[in-house]
C-alpha cells in the first residue's frame, strides 16, 4: 500500500496526531485560544532547539524569506483554528479545515506548476458546497465562525504550499522551529491579554497538544516533502472521521442528516480531488 518511507506513510501519522490535539483544544474551553496556541507554539519551539542543537544544525536556514512566508502564514492559520475547534462543533471544524488539501493543489499548481486538473478545480467549488450546506443546517455554526474557518483553510494551504517549496532547501526541524519561532511574538500579546491561569489538569492538556501537533507537524512536513502534494493530500481525509467519533465520544455531539450530507460532499471532493483518482474517474 505504502512503504515505511513514504509521504502517505507521514502524512498519516500526521493526521493521527492532529486529531487527538485537536480534541483536546476543545477538551479545555476554559482556556483562551490564544493562549492555547502561544504554549502550544512555545513547547514546539523547545522540542526543535533540542535536536537542533544536537544535530549541530542552523535554526536559521536557507530560504529566509520563505520560511518567514511559511511562519507568518502558518501563525495565523492555527490562531483561526483554534478559535473554530473552541466555537464549532468538533467534526464540523475538522472537515471544513480539511478543504485546505484541495486549496493546496491548486496553490501548488500556480506557484510551484504542479500539474493540477480542471476536475480538482471543479471539485474544490464542489467541496465548498459542501461547507455551506454543513453551516445552513447546524444552528452551532455562526456566520463568523465560518469566516474565521475558512481563513484558517486558505491560510494553511499557503503553509503547506510553502512547505512544499521549501523540499530539498531545509531540514523539516527548522522549517517547523520557523514556525513556533514567527508565531510567538504575533500571537503572545494576544495570549498575555486574554490569559488564564492554568489548573494541573490544563497544564496536562497543554502539554499533550504540545507534544502531539509538535509530532504531527514533523510528520507532515516529511510528507510534503518526501511526496508530491496530489499524492498525500488524501490521506488527510482519515482526520474527519477521527473527528466524528471523537466528537461524539468525548463531547455527545451529534449532527442531523443534512449536515452530515453536507460532510459527505466535503469529503467527496476531496477524496476525488487526489490526482490518481481524478484521473480515473
Amino acid at each position: 500500500m505504502f512503504s515505511s518511507r513514504s509521504g502517505a506513510f507521514f502524512m498519516i501519522w500526521a493526521v493521527i496526531f492532529f486529531g487527538i490535539a485537536h480534541a483536546l483544544v476543545k477538551w479545555a474551553p476554559n482556556i483562551p485560544f490564544y493562549q492555547l496556541a502561544f504554549l502550544r507554539q512555545l513547547l514546539a519551539l523547545i522540542l526543535c532547539v533540542i535536536p537542533l542543537y544536537r544535530m549541530k544544525l542552523s535554526p536559521w536556514g536557507n530560504n529566509k524569506i520563505l520560511l518567514f512566508g511559511r511562519g507568518l502564514a502558518g501563525s495565523l492559520a492555527l490562531t483561526a483554528y483554534f478559535s473554530s475547534l473552541q466555537s464549532m462543533p468538533l467534526a464540523s471544524a475538522v472537515t471544513i479545515q480539511y478543504l485546505s488539501p484541495v486549496m493546496t493543489l491548486i496553490f501548488a499548481h500556480f506557484f510551484l506548476s504542479e500539474k493540477t486538473t480542471l476536475r480538482q478545480f471543479a471539485l474544490f467549488l464542489v467541496g465548498f458546497a459542501g461547507v455551506l450546506l454543513v453551516k445552513g443546517f447546524d444552528g452551532r455554526i455562526t456566520d463568523q465562525a465560518l469566516i474565521v474557518s475558512l481563513f484558517s483553510v486558505v491560510l494553511s494551504a499557503l503553509a503547506y504550499t510553502s512547505v512544499r517549496a521549501l523540499r530539498g532547501n531545509d531540514h523539516q526541524l527548522v522549517i517547523v522551529f520557523y514556525f513556533s519561532f514567527v508565531s510567538l511574538p504575533l500571537i503572545g500579546p494576544f495570549a498575555a491579554y486574554t490569559w488564564v491561569w492554568p489548573t494541573l489538569v490544563d497544564w496536562s492538556v497543554i502539554f499533550g497538544i504540545g507534544v502531539l501537533t509538535w509530532l504531527a507537524q514533523i510528520s507532515m512536513t516529511m510528507a510534503y516533502q518526501k511526496s508530491p502534494a496530489s499524492e498525500v493530500a488524501i490521506y488527510n481525509n482519515l482526520g474527519i472521521f477521527i473527528a466524528l467519533i471523537l466528537g461524539y465520544l468525548m463531547f455527545g455531539e451529534t449532527f442531523n442528516t443534512e449536515s452530515l450530507l453536507g460532510m459527505v460532499v466535503i469529503f467527496l471532493s476531496v477524496i476525488l480531488s487526489s490526482k490518481r483518482l481524478a484521473t480515473r474517474v
